[in-house]
């Protein structure tokens, strides 16, 4: 398939693109905008160490909470005002009073190929490298008694630990060469020796956070390989306390107690059972931990209910059954209560929550947002002593910035993008109702909107499906908003926001109630805003791709449509791709024990009814959502007789990492909506 790939791709992807006048400046306002990509507030809450885009990379700033005072770079080998390297992934001591984090500067200040884990102390403005690997490191964590730091570690790396990286091209034993396995890695502070293998070599782990002694690590792991078993990974407790050292003739090296199986969700009876599980936090008396567990179909897209369960294993607890809402990050505030994060109905809420699953209603904030810290998905930073947090925030009107302060007393903290203008028009929360159904989306309106005129519209339609679309700055609905189109963006069932019965509401039914939902959504569009309803166009990415190419075999409703990286035939896909597992939990089976409920769901099975103009993007190193789906998908239509095109980019995978190849994929984009229907009559 490769060299058919790099035959679509050489005749159509690098030819010169067709561009509208604006799409060039539009692409370049789009390019301004700095998005911080971590913000970690100090456990005393008087400083927030950030990261954002600099000039030479990713650059660590360390600033005051109160918003107040200098905003400081700090960088190795001394050069803070022109830093020739990046650093990212800030975690403080205790004390704080120190700051551990990820660069790419060697001790001179140069930029060096690996990323290292570094630590700088406050009091002598010292850089110390704590290590020498060779390998990819990632999600630093100080122990809570500030005598080391744990991090995820792949030794040899070729590629980012994940599936959603550039799959690594075929070769030798399929399956059982070249296998890439996560481990926890730690380093004592108090001789910088590093203590390799701390997990075992058969388990790879996704993440991980101490016990407050300092004495355990509770963790997210599974069998190798980790792209794929995410989906059936175990919780696990692990005392990182060495048990010994094993030598051979090569040295020795440190070994540890096996680690303990506390949650296994395969196993477990309930409503846990066959799900997928995330963010372990031991409470603070380390009797419990407590974790997201819902019906998840990407790893770090967390979402579900949080259950606790006690430290030495036993049956989970469900502690927010029922809610209307989805939470998607936790920390505790003390033994009783836990400080949540969630998806509600499109927007952000933070609050806390006691372990009888109560709320605190004093203690609560909800914002029409997307919000961050970049440990994990919705995660805020949070200080307990001082009742204040850090985060990122942003909405289709509000550029990312960091802020930091109490809940509802929020300070600006960086001013990256202070001279935007957004270049979209107006946002609204829609909702509406269908077969019982209460669902939510989102509406950009064109900029320079005049109710009198009647405008184009696109549908966006979010991966996953166990996502939310909630609101952000840019993007695609900034670029289509300027150049006159509306942007509906819908979170139908399946999505996260509204509880673990709605996001499980489409299993077993992809494209059908979901595609109903969101046909219903833009019905109540159409009906309270000027829509040309001869220019409507859908497209998504992911499973956004699958179901706009299922959208056009169900409806000649949409005049043009774009499918990024999606999936036309579920039969097929199933030994296709690389993450197999995930489709269990939504199909029910195999596709070798229940092929019908694949062929259902399948586009290419309805694929004459088609008449839609499709544009086809996808990387022909695509591990979730491989190639050959988009190619099957094209050659259909093509055969048909239908408009289409098919572009490949070398390289990529589920998510693009080249920026010229988002870049052009953007252009791409636009252009096809543009000329099939444009904007202007």
């Amino acid at each position: 398939m490769r060299s058919i790939a790099a035959a679509i791709l050489f005749s159509a992807a690098f030819l010169p693109a067709q561009q509208s006048s604006r799409i060039p400046e539009l692409l370049a306002d789009l390019a301004k905008v700095r998005t911080p990509s971590a913000s970690i507030l100090s456990p005393d809450g008087n400083y927030v160490a950030w990261v954002a885009p600099g000039t030479a990379g990713d650059q660590l700033h360390l600033s005051s909470s109160n918003g107040a005072g200098e905003d400081r770079v700090l960088s190795p080998g001394g050069n803070e005002l022109k830093p020739a390297c990046a650093s990212k992934s800030p975690t403080w001591g205790p004390d704080s009073k120190t700051l551990a984090f990820l660069s790419n500067c060697s001790p001179d200040g140069k930029r060096q190929k690996q990323w290292e884990l570094y630590l700088w102390t406050a009091s002598d403005n010292r850089f110390q490298q704590l290590t020498t690997l060779k390998g990819a490191l990632a999600k630093p964590a100080f122990s809570p008694d500030g005598h080391s730091v744990a991090f995820l570690f792949v030794e040899n790396a070729t590629r980012a630990a994940g599936a959603t990286s550039a799959m690594k091209p075929p070769a030798g034993v399929i399956g059982e060469d070249g296998i890439e396995i996560q481990r926890i890695e730690k380093v004592d502070l108090a001789d910088h020796n590093l203590q390799s293998g701390v997990t075992p070599a058969n388990l790879h782990v996704y993440e991980f956070s101490w016990s407050a002694d300092s004495q355990n690590i509770a963790f997210i792991g599974a069998n190798p390989p980790g792209e794929n078993n995410w989906w059936v990974a175990k919780l696990y407790t692990l005392s990182v306390k060495k048990a010994g050292d094993a030598c051979d003739g090569q040295g020795c090296r440190a070994y540890y107690t096996p680690p303990s199986v506390i949650v296994d969700p395969q196993k477990a009876s309930g409503p846990l059972h066959g799900l997928q599980i995330a963010v372990p936090r031991f409470s603070p008396d380390g009797q419990t931990i407590a974790f997201i567990g819902g019906l998840m179909s990407d790893e770090g897209s967390n979402g579900g209910d949080v259950y606790l369960v006690p430290s030495t294993g036993g049956d989970a607890r469900n502690i927010t059954e029922g809610r209307k809402s989805t939470p998607a990050w936790i920390d505790w505030a003390d033994n009783t209560h836990l400080v949540v994060s969630e998806h509600q109905r499109g927007k952000a809420h933070l609050g806390i929550l006691s372990t009888s699953g109560s709320d605190m209603p004093i203690y609560h904030l909800t914002l029409p947002e997307s919000i961050g810290s970049g440990q994990s998905a919705m995660s805020v930073s949070v200080s307990i002593p001082s009742k204040k947090m850090a985060v990122i925030r942003q909405s289709l009107n509000m550029a990312p910035e960091v802020w930091a302060g109490e809940m509802k007393n929020l300070k600006q903290i960086s001013h990256l993008n202070d001279t935007l203008k957004p270049l979209n028009g107006k946002a609204e929360s829609i909702e509406w109702k269908n077969e019982n159904f209460d669902v939510q989306g989102w509406l950009t309106l064109p900029a320079n909107y005049d109710p009198g005129k009647r405008y184009p519209l696109i549908v966006s339609i979010h991966g996953g499906p166990s996502s939310e679309i909630t609101s952000r700055y840019g993007g695609e609905p900034a670029l289509f908003s300027a150049l006159g189109y509306f942007v509906f963006q819908p979170n139908p069932r399946g999505s996260y926001g509204q509880g673990e019965s709605f996001t499980q509401a489409n299993r077993k039914d992809f494209g059908y109630g979901d595609l109903r939902d969101i046909l219903a959504g833009l019905d109540t569009v159409e009906k309270r805003f000027p829509i040309d309803t001869d220019r409507v166009g859908v497209m998504g990415w992911s499973y956004g791709g699958f179901m706009t190419m299922f959208s056009i075999t169900q409806t000649n409703r949409f005049k043009a449509a774009v499918a990024g990286a999606g999936i036309s035939n579920w039969q097929s896909y199933y030994g296709e791709n690389s993450i197999d597992q995930w489709m269990i939990p939504f199909f029910g089976s195999s596709v070798y024990d229940d092929p019908a409920v694949y062929a259902r769901s399948s586009a290419i099975n309805y694929i004459k009814n088609v008449k839609t103009p499709t544009l086809i993007i996808v990387g022909d190193s695509d591990g979730e959502c491989p190639m050959p789906q988009s190619f099957e998908m094209w050659h259909a239509l093509r055969d048909l007789g239908v408009t289409t095109q098919l572009i490949v980019y070398p390289g990529e995978g589920h998510h693009f990492a080249d920026a010229g190849h988002n870049t052009d994929r953007l252009e791409r984009t636009l252009r096809w909506f543009e000329e099939k229907m444009p904007a202007q009559n």
